[in-house]
């Protein structure tokens, strides 16, 4: 069994944003009106795999760690929550436009596409200092010599080729709406742009209901919104998203050992769902956001190249300080050990989800040749761990007829309640196998004319087609063992 002849990186993606849609993963929103920028629904199998996914990071972050309690805030906030977190004032972009094309960029990502032809190029100290030279541009908002900087570099509009640029500005992310019955009467409020504020405000409700103890972490699921100017790479940058989230408290000048340690914590969790080592790596953060005094992403190699899936900073003390300011109400914790009142400092672990599933099926998505000549064939499948796979076992009899759809039916009731479970009865069993590949089902149940004879079934090995007779009933020990998520937790 060999790999197939490697396409182009933007062939391979091409080819996997067809899969999502024509496999019921990901579709575009609103599709029958010609859909809307950067904004996806997630089909019947996506559902499932992006929920398994929230299902795996939301077990890993509370219940394998004794002082980490979850929250589900709101999506509104009091319009304040967001003047002292410095979105208000400071939550924007460096934008471009090509006057050519009349296409709008992001300054920033020009430039790191840029560094990133020069690292292909073998040329990684032309590429670091570039990446330097715009944060300190960026860091001091000289957001002239980011755009002259644009210009040395001959950096040219994908669409037009030309590199006649208007000048950088800033613009602000957040979506805006209104509250309120009478339209002169209503409150301007926004979409929150992260999930992180509904912890941060839920701080002392959370420590003192719960009773916790410091160092300690609030974690959250949940949506958030980004007037994204530009969006790209399917569901990689979109408009609106989901965050999965978590804000660990701690005594002010901890914050060094526990950033380091949920760097390693959160870096395993990425190995243990099978992403594998060698497209990972750390990507220390070369400018700082106000909040942070250390920064790192995990970065995962997509077809479109290395980008963030999950960042992990240490925010000082300023959420809470600043809250603390802007509401007249203290944020403080007392401490019994030392006998006194401070404001905790927090370490962040925020990853999105929508990027984790879309690397989790960039990883995935497997072509497969084997045999030579006329028995050469070709095999598309997902390869998802079975914890993950949206199906995890399809019940296959193999003929309509003698009693073997009844005893199909009997197996697929007795594990339906435990797992995900499909019954197909359609087409040659060779068709089925295949759509159940193509869908990243790990095990296929096929009940024979012999199963009625000697009580067994054949288990069809997604990765490896491999075949095997078992008793009906031991099957379903078989599989619950096999597509558990204590197979994932053993890793972490």
């Amino acid at each position: 069994m060999e790999k197939a002849a490697a396409p182009t990186e933007n062939s391979t993606f091409k080819n996997i944003v067809s899969h999502a849609k024509e496999y019921g993963f990901v579709f575009p929103s609103s599709e029958i009106y010609d859909g809307l920028a950067a904004v996806y629904d997630y089909g019947q199998n996506g559902v499932e795999l992006k929920n398994n996914l929230k299902n795996v990071w939301w077990k890993a972050m509370t219940q394998l760690h004794e002082n980490v309690v979850g929250i589900d805030a709101a999506i509104f906030m009091h319009p304040t929550t967001w003047k002292a977190s410095g979105h208000v004032d400071g939550f924007s972009d460096p934008m471009i436009d090509n006057k050519d094309s009349k296409k709008r960029y992001r300054a920033d990502v020009l430039i790191e596409d840029c560094a990133a032809n020069y690292e292909a190029k073998g040329e990684p100290e032309k590429a670091k200092t570039l990446v330097q030279q715009m944060a300190r541009f960026l860091e001091a908002e000289d957001l002239k010599s980011v755009q002259e900087l644009i210009i040395s570099e001959n950096i040219v509009c994908p669409v037009s080729g030309t590199a006649n640029w208007t000048e950088v500005r800033q613009f602000n992310l957040m979506f805006s709406t209104q509250v309120g019955s009478v339209a002169e009467d209503a409150t301007a409020i926004y979409l929150r742009p992260e999930t992180a504020q509904g912890i941060f405000v839920n701080f002392l409700n959370v420590q003192k209901s719960g009773r916790m103890k410091i160092p300690f972490g609030i974690a959250q699921i949940g949506k958030a919104f980004r007037n994204e100017i530009v969006a790209r790479q399917f569901t990689f940058r979109m408009r609106e998203f989901e965050q999965m989230e978590m804000q660990f408290f701690i005594r002010p000048g901890d914050e060094k050992q526990w950033y380091e340690a949920w760097k390693q914590i959160r870096m395993k969790w990425h190995l243990a769902i099978g992403l594998p080592a060698e497209k990972l790596k750390f990507h220390d953060h070369e400018k700082l956001a106000h909040y942070a005094n250390a920064a790192v992403d995990i970065e995962y190699q997509f077809p479109f190249g290395f980008k963030e899936i999950e960042g992990i900073h240490s925010r000082t003390d300023f959420d809470l300080s600043s809250h603390e300011k802007f509401s007249k109400k203290k944020q403080q914790y007392f401490d019994t050990e030392l006998n006194k009142n401070y404001v905790p400092y927090v370490v962040e672990t925020s990853v999105g989800a929508d990027r984790v599933f879309l690397a989790t099926l960039c990883n995935a998505y497997t072509e497969e040749v084997t045999g030579e000549g006329e028995d050469k064939k070709e095999r598309v499948f997902l390869k998802f761990h079975p914890a993950l796979a949206p199906v995890k076992v399809a019940i296959l009899p193999i003929t309509k007829k003698d009693g073997l759809p009844e005893l199909a039916r009997q197996i697929f009731e007795d594990l339906r309640y435990d797992m995900n479970v499909v019954y197909e009865e359609r087409d040659s069993i060779g068709k089925r196998y295949t759509r159940q590949d193509l869908i990243g089902t790990p095990f296929c149940i096929a009940v024979d004319h012999d199963s009625l004879q000697d009580a067994s079934v054949t288990i069809r090995h997604r990765d490896t087609t491999v075949q095997e007779r078992v008793k009906i009933a031991d099957l379903k020990n078989i599989l619950l063992e096999a597509v558990s998520i204590k197979r994932i937790f053993e890793k972490l």
